[in-house]
């Protein structure tokens, strides 16, 4: 495992070790260094340190949880081809054009624009960096022996993103919670439990290709979404319904203010309508909304501290847009 303390790839390894297999972390120890304290440990930057794992070690498989830079990735790659029989790559959805209507495998990929230096990461051009980390890969080990696993918005205990907790720990805190007026939206999300079984059922099963790890499998809306942070937290939440033209005026934006939700026509469409179908046919499942949002609130309010989120509105943000939008807000 490159990475393996944090966040999926925390599952990941919970995963291969409850079905036996023998695992070795190779991670900085800047977080998760309690984790999985019986397990052999490397510790080391993948830049540079990558020559500290055992020498005469051999490997079935190669888990990559956090390749971001495409040289950082073909050089773990590179140095990995000989030593390992699969590498798998956990891309991302974000590879795609995310502003056509629907996505599936098979779906335009933009280029790294001319000037930006493929050395460096930038969130900004996170897709096509992730896009061309995925080519090293398949450069180095061929695309029998490659495995790259996309995600949508991976969600459950451990996101170190808030983007899903931000709703049930909003449910929780009870009292007028504002949504905005399209409650009837797609909205998708993979619980990083199901994403980590598969990526272990396909490492056992020897899979190699791409596939777009995302569900739920049959189409879910916001409105499912909200209900089950709703019937959760059990606490009486009202929703009030603000249209997205009136959002967009006060500086809201979806996905990060209004979190998992995004709104058409703002280039982001696809995000919500990738194809689940491969990654189904190929052995992937899903567990209830009601299961991940119950995990996740009991995981957020127990384990997770008292910090921020990173995602969503303050209390105080929110309260001050229930102010100002009361004319155009709808209770529900």
């Amino acid at each position: 495992m490159i990475g393996g303390t944090v966040f999926v790839g925390r599952h990941i390894v919970a995963a291969l070790l409850a079905r036996g297999h023998d695992v070795t972390i190779f991670h900085r120890g800047q977080r998760g260094r309690d984790v999985f304290p019986s397990v052999e440990r490397i510790l080391g930057d993948r830049a540079a340190d990558l020559d500290r794992l055992p020498a005469d070690a051999i490997w079935d498989a190669v888990v990559d949880t956090c390749g971001f830079v495409p040289s950082i990735v073909a050089k773990s790659a590179l140095m990995l081809r000989e030593r390992a029989r699969r590498y798998v790559f956990i891309s991302s959805v974000s590879v795609f054009d995310v502003s056509q209507p629907a996505i599936d495998e098979s779906s335009p990929m933009p280029e790294l624009p001319d000037g930006v230096s493929p050395d460096e990461f930038d969130m900004d051009h996170y897709g096509p960096l992730k896009m061309l980390c995925e080519r090293e890969v398949v450069a180095a080990f061929g695309p029998e022996r490659a495995l790259i696993v996309r995600p949508g918005l991976i969600v459950g205990p451990y996101d170190k993103t808030d983007r899903f907790t931000y709703w049930p720990l909003r449910f929780a805190r009870g009292g007028d919670v504002l949504v905005p007026d399209d409650l009837d939206a797609r909205v998708q999300w993979i619980d990083a439990r199901d994403l980590a079984a598969f990526v272990v059922d396909a490492i056992e099963r020897g899979l190699s290709g791409e596939v777009n790890a995302v569900g739920p499998a049959e189409p879910a809306t916001l409105r499912d979404l909200l209900g089950a942070c709703a019937a959760a937290s059990g606490n009486g939440a009202r929703l009030i319904r603000v249209p997205w033209p009136v959002l967009k005026a006060h500086g809201i934006e979806g996905w990060n203010d209004l979190t998992v939700w995004a709104p058409l026509g703002e280039g982001h469409d696809g995000i919500a309508f990738v194809d689940p179908s491969r990654a189904v046919a190929l052995g992937l499942r899903h567990r209830p909304l009601a299961q991940t949002v119950a995990d996740t609130l009991r995981w957020a309010q127990h384990e997770r501290g008292g910090e921020p989120l990173k995602a969503g509105l303050t209390p105080e943000r929110e309260a001050e847009l229930l102010r100002a939008t009361s004319s155009s807000s709808g209770a529900r």
